[in-house]
């Protein structure tokens, strides 16, 4: 079920979403519908990456010791 919200935009902000609806062919609301999905999917990622950071049972390995794994 599909949930109706309001919200206010600074005007630089909503003639950025216009630009890149326009610029698209694509509605305002498909635009902030995916940008919105988008930053919640990097946004639990992130916070993922910081709690094995912050798990000190977790340890850090060098980009350099990554790759000689990956070899």
């Amino acid at each position: 079920m599909a949930v109706s919200l309001s919200i206010r935009l600074p005007e630089t902000t909503a003639k950025a979403l216009e630009d890149v609806a326009s610029a698209t062919k694509r509605s305002k609301a498909l635009v902030l519908r995916e940008a919105l999905e988008r930053y919640l999917a990097e946004y639990a990622d992130y916070q993922a990456a910081l709690d094995r950071l912050k798990n000190k049972g977790n340890s850090v390995i060098s980009a350099a010791d990554l790759r000689k794994r990956l070899r």
